[in-house]
């Protein structure tokens, strides 16, 4: 397959609005539109052809890290369409790779739909931002709608460290310097670390991925940074969990401890698609860190967090139902939609809202 054929696929993609780009050896190539993956009326993909894709995307030093970790992220650009976020892997038939289309235009909170506290919770001068949802929930979009307020409205020296860098800042208002991984740092923890030391008032860290990246993010929160960050977690109460679970037993008071002190808030989000089916609209868990919700996390009583998220609207918070159900009277959903991610489903199903 030739390189002309691969920057097709990929136009294709832009052209149609998917989100991304499926190859895998032994199927045929798909994408996802709308949340809907759909087949392209092109041949299976053979193991040859991939091969000769894989070494048209690939640089040198990305071909020898695949080969060594069977698995690679990184971003590349379609000259005069757009961006992508790409992940190579081996599977059982041979190897497979995803292209994430990356919107050239940043959005604002307000042109995404999001809840305008967002904003807000950029603004903030210390403390740790969540943003958490599963793969391809708009948190990378979301993120880069909050870095880019700050860059218009704030005199800010912001680091991100991001794998890979998805969305492209230019300094504004803000200083914004950011890294990527494998090109310009190693590690999500060295990158922190060094961060510390480089006058940073905003870190972005792309992925809370293990104990020592969680600590760093809690130490720089807790020292006087803002810190925005991503887990991979459905729910602020699984949020927390995750956190304080990563943790040997002997340091979980104290993780506790640190995180109610430096946690400001955790939004859970989730796509829909919308009523017209031809996009989609987000929907939200926020829970805000008010003085009730950092003693229950201080006292180990993380299960009474939901109820005071369904009480908190006049802090800012709201479960997810709550916001399906504004989504509903708005009439930008469709009922049997908010019925399939709803964390009460029979209450959607009945027509309660």
């Amino acid at each position: 397959m030739s390189n002309a054929a691969i920057n097709e696929m990929l136009s294709y993609a832009l052209d149609v609005g998917a989100s991304d780009l499926h190859l895998s050896v032994g199927s045929v190539p798909m994408v996802r539109i709308h949340g809907d993956m759909k087949k392209l009326q092109l041949p299976i993909l053979e193991l040859d052809r991939m091969l000769a894709i894989k070494n048209e995307i690939l640089n040198e030093n990305q071909k020898k890290l695949f080969d060594e970790r069977l698995e690679i992220d990184f971003s590349t650009a379609l000259e005069g369409k757009g961006r992508f976020r790409v992940n190579f892997f081996n599977q059982i038939n041979g190897i497979s790779a995803v292209f994430r289309a990356i919107p050239s235009e940043i959005k604002s909170c307000e042109e995404l739909g999001i809840p305008p506290i967002m904003n807000q919770l950029a603004l903030k001068e210390k403390g740790l931002v969540l943003l958490t949802g599963p793969t391809g929930s708009g948190k990378s979009t979301t993120l880069a709608a909050m870095i880019d307020h700050i860059n218009d409205s704030r005199p800010k020296h912001i680091i991100t460290i991001e794998d890979p860098v998805e969305y492209f800042h230019s300094s504004k208002t803000s200083m914004i310097n950011q890294r990527e991984l494998g090109q310009s740092t190693h590690s999500f923890a060295n990158a922190i670390r060094s961060a510390l030391r480089e006058d940073p008032d905003v870190i972005l860290v792309g992925e809370m991925r293990d104990l020592e990246t969680i600590q760093l993010a809690l130490t720089a929160a807790e020292t006087g940074h803002l810190v925005l960050s991503t887990l991979h977690t459905s729910s602020a109460v699984k949020t927390i969990d995750r956190i304080i679970d990563v943790f040997p037993a002997g340091q979980k008071e104290h993780i506790r401890s640190m995180l109610s002190e430096s946690l400001l808030a955790v939004i859970a989000q989730k796509l829909i698609q919308n009523k017209n089916k031809d996009g989609r609209v987000a929907a939200c868990e926020i829970m805000i860190a008010n003085s009730a919700v950092r003693n229950l996390v201080r006292e180990d009583k993380i299960y009474q967090i939901p109820s005071l998220i369904q009480g908190g609207s006049q802090d800012g918070m709201q479960t997810l139902d709550q916001d399906l159900q504004r989504l509903l009277h708005q009439g930008l959903i469709e009922r049997n939609e908010a019925v399939k991610i709803a964390e009460n489903p029979e209450v959607f199903e009945k027509g309660v809202f």
